[in-house]
């Protein structure tokens, strides 16, 4: 089998995708006397431009998705590895929340102060820029639309950028992501205050297709802490203190945010 792998999801800077790039470097060397006893080789792509596609392939050894897709339009068809465990606040155990953040011009201080204002977020299927920041709201909301517009940016980075341009006020960010920005981009972030953080979530899997073995799936795991293990300033730039293998059942928590919202008569962003 000729296996391929990709990491997409916090290559926040050109850096930073070479640092997870180097980290599948490693994974693909400690991986080799498994590839080399089945006759089987490894690619290391640049993620495609529909995600979704890369998620699906049949020849995934390895990549990352958001734990809302993983329990919606992947269910069933991709299996976990492992999930990571960074060094950012409230990421143990493989957790991870959003950051709320806001226009320092808007002159608000919590998410109750945002009603009327504009809010971005990056995709409708993304745990941490729409359902998390959609079940903060539905508290709030009362089953009425509560902010005078919402737009969709495409990422987060370009959420940052629609606050930025003074297209919207107020966004949720992957807290992991928010800390690169911090440290890489921290233009992106002059001029915005954080106002709260949303709930806990599990945090963004890595997966695998449904056609990896369990021995594969073994492989990996091992792979994955070696490379943490044996290259820290690699790790210490990456944010990674290790992973933790999260049943899949931890991700239903992920629906359950959504229903949740459904039940306050809030089943959409708005």
């Amino acid at each position: 089998m000729n296996w391929v792998a990709a990491l997409p999801m916090y290559n926040v800077t050109p850096a930073l995708a070479l640092d997870w790039r180097a980290l599948l470097d490693h994974v693909h060397q400690s991986l080799r006397p498994w590839l080399d006893a089945r006759g089987d080789t490894l690619a290391l792509a640049d993620p495609e431009p529909s995600l979704q596609e890369c998620w699906l392939r049949d020849d995934l050894l390895l990549s990352q998705t958001c734990g809302y897709p993983l329990v919606r339009a992947l269910a069933g068809r991709v299996q976990p590895v492992t999930t990571p465990v960074f060094t950012v606040d409230g990421c143990e155990a493989g957790d991870y929340h959003s950051v709320l953040v806001a226009r320092a011009a808007a002159n608000v201080t919590s998410l109750a102060q945002c009603r009327g204002l504009r809010a971005a977020y990056n995709t409708p299927d993304s745990n941490s820029g729409m359902n998390l920041l959609r079940s903060a709201v539905a508290p709030l909301a009362s089953g009425q639309p509560f902010f005078a517009s919402v737009i969709e940016t495409g990422g987060h980075l370009a959420s940052l950028q629609a606050l930025q341009d003074d297209r919207a006020d107020v966004a949720a960010i992957d807290c992991v992501s928010f800390a690169f920005v911090l440290d890489h981009l921290p233009d992106l972030a002059h001029g915005l205050v954080e106002i709260g953080t949303t709930r806990s979530a599990p945090g963004l899997p890595l997966i695998a297709s449904k056609r990896v073995p369990p021995e594969g799936i073994d492989a990996l795991v091992s792979a994955l802490a070696d490379a943490v293990e044996h290259d820290r300033p690699l790790a210490k730039r990456l944010k990674l203190h290790g992973f933790a293998r999260r049943p899949l059942d931890d991700y239903s928590s992920i629906l359950e945010i959504e229903m949740d919202a459904v039940k306050r008569g809030y089943p959409r962003l708005a």
